[in-house]
């Protein structure tokens, strides 16, 4: 294996130590920024992609003419979803000897997020050996220590070769109802292409980042430019395709909502192609070295069998502060994350340390802003002020030197955001930027009601709608079962892992997953789902859970790590488990491994 020292050495900036009136200047800084972005309406800022706004939802890559007969047909698991989540579940059933998957996805092919982010400039954060599964299974080698987002969605669609998986699909397929049978003890599906499909096991993998989102600011179906969502790409707009240079742009004024990981990758395309360019920004992100190459061949072929399942767990070990004796990665977020600043301490003397860790390490990418951008005024504003667990942290190498080419325009809001669309262009701090095609890198739900997200209400037992059952918000089980619903496993974040590797997670809870439905059906279960008691038990684990985090996070400027600080009784249990995917692992693997399904209903014959 390839091990790199301890990341003291291997920092993107060399942390300086902070003086005292530097550092409580930090802190009142910290606070004035994290109150600019408060705002009352919370998560509800943002708006679906339904209604007037349904255009927004449209798939630019599907077929538009796609036809096929309705399916009528029983199976022993259908599975929503055709993302890394969905497919891993159906890789892992298989290996488990259950054949009989169905699996559906809205999307034209496997893939997942990977199948509808195709904007230019697109890759994964996270490196490709520690991301992309199954490698060692595939044989395939990534082409960059980064993979481009074209790159991931052909492994995705050659996973969907490798094993078998395109006989079991259905695409341009979207589920409209979901009901338990109980008589028949099957779930009855129904879809937008007139199926209607019976089946045992029902799991929905429909993703982390899976349903695009609007802000909600006021006149967007007024524009009458060219406007459309990162992950709905048009490039008969933009001209080129993600692997080819953007051509129609030239002499086009392009505005771009948002300035997180996505709009970090698009900006510097947007910037090179682009008459105008202007990047509207509530909160900066903070974006380190990248630091992307090609994949060493000799190294790469030089790893032995076992290496990859290695790498990932050192990967979340070193992200989470475990301190491992090597450091396999060696990039940016080992680096950054080597220390967990985050998690409560009680010693006054420790807690005042990390606290000054965690500011050296925001202090080294605020100087790097300064070290790049040639506008004291433009480095300024795109300087983060909040703590490192804060927020998603962005590298990239062209984000920050976009900004000093004459057309790209910085349009800081203070922490306010846009105040409203016009027919022709964009108003914000009381002045309108005339804007020819409007991009909107606003993100996606992730922390919002789970029938919002999958775009239906499953019903269970009795006709009882997953958002009628959940109305104080979830009741599960590690995140995957839940009670008055047989033979639903859910496959998403909701009271479930979470981690910088969003894989890593998937991964474990397909693998989870699949167990069940194996077990099941060698044990002769016919239904599975939680106890209330084993509900609230798994609820207890995640509060205790939280309460190590719990300060720092509120005291973060808003973002969907904090669910935009809407707190209330509900969306508190709309909580993940804050602590390391290995350690929600351990919960899974010690659960599977007492062979009695503890905290489980079943019901045998």
């Amino acid at each position: 294996m390839m091990a790199l020292p301890r990341p003291e050495i291997l920092s993107m900036t060399e942390p300086q130590s902070a003086d005292a009136a530097a550092f409580a200047e930090a802190r009142e800084r910290y606070r004035r920024e994290r109150e600019k972005r408060i705002r009352p309406d919370g998560i509800a800022q943002f708006q679906d992609m339904t209604g007037d706004l349904a255009a927004f939802d449209r798939d630019p890559f599907a077929d538009p003419e796609l036809t096929r007969e309705p399916v009528d047909e029983e199976v022993e698991v259908l599975v929503m979803g055709a993302g890394f989540a969905g497919m891993l579940t159906a890789i892992n059933l298989k290996a488990h000897g259950v054949h009989d998957v169905r699996i559906l996805d809205k999307a034209g092919d496997f893939g997942g997020t990977w199948y509808w982010n195709r904007y230019p400039g697109c890759m994964c954060d996270v490196e490709s050996y520690t991301y992309l599964p199954l490698l060692e299974e595939t044989g395939y080698m990534p082409t960059e220590k980064y993979a481009s987002a074209s790159e991931i969605f052909e492994y995705c669609r050659l996973m969907g070769r490798h094993f078998d998986l395109y006989p079991h699909a259905l695409f341009s397929t979207v589920v409209e109802d979901a009901e338990w049978d109980e008589a028949a003890g099957r779930w009855h599906v129904t879809t937008s292409r007139g199926d209607h499909l019976r089946a045992r096991f029902f799991v929905t993998a429909g993703g982390i980042l899976a349903k695009a989102k609007l802000p909600g600011i006021p006149g967007i179906g007024d524009f009458r430019g060219a406007a459309f969502h990162t992950s709905r790409w048009d490039y008969d707009v933009t001209g080129g395709g993600p692997t080819e240079p953007m051509d129609r742009l030239g002499d086009k004024r392009v505005g771009i909502i948002g300035t997180g990981a996505t709009a970090v990758q698009v900006v510097p395309q947007l910037a090179t192609t682009a008459r105008e360019v202007y990047v509207f920004q509530r909160t900066p992100s903070a974006v380190g070295e990248r630091n992307n190459g090609p994949t060493d061949v000799d190294w790469f072929r030089s790893l032995e069998p076992g290496w990859q399942a290695e790498r990932i767990r050192n990967f979340t070990q070193v992200v989470t502060g475990a301190q491992p004796e090597v450091n396999l990665v060696g990039d940016g977020w080992t680096t950054a994350m080597w220390e967990d600043t985050h998690v409560k301490v009680d010693d006054p003397e420790e807690a005042a340390r990390l606290e000054r860790s965690d500011f050296e390490t925001m202090e080294g990418l605020r100087r790097r802003v300064d070290e790049i951008v040639e506008d004291p005024e433009t480095a300024e504003q795109l300087k983060p002020w909040y703590g490192k667990h804060c927020k998603r942290m962005c590298f990239h190498d062209e984000y920050l030197p976009a900004f000093n080419r004459p057309n790209v325009h910085l349009v800081d809001t203070d922490g306010r955001g846009v105040e409203r669309v016009t027919p022709t262009g964009v108003v914000a701090g009381g002045q309108e930027h005339p804007i020819d095609v409007l991009v909107f890198a606003s993100g996606y739900e992730v922390t919002t009601e789970l029938a919002s997200r999958l775009g239906f209400d499953p019903r269970g037992r009795g006709g009882l709608s997953l958002t009628e059952r959940w109305s104080d918000g979830p009741h599960t089980l590690h995140g995957v079962l839940t009670a008055e619903f047989p033979n639903l496993l859910m496959i998403g974040i909701a009271q479930a892992g979470f981690g910088t590797n969003f894989l890593h997670f998937l991964a474990e809870s397909a693998k989870h997953v699949a167990w069940i439905i194996a077990a099941c059906e060698r044990e002769g279960v016919a239904t599975i789902e939680a106890t209330p008691e084993a509900e609230e038990d798994w609820w207890a684990v995640l509060r205790e859970q939280s309460r190590l985090i719990a300060g720092y996070s509120a005291h973060c400027t808003p973002g969907y790590y904090n669910n935009e600080l809407s707190f209330d009784e509900k969306t508190a249990r709309n909580l993940v488990y804050t602590g390391s995917i290995l350690d929600y692992a351990g919960f899974l693997e010690r659960w599977r491994a007492a062979g009695d399904f503890p905290g489980a209903a079943v019901v045998t014959g």
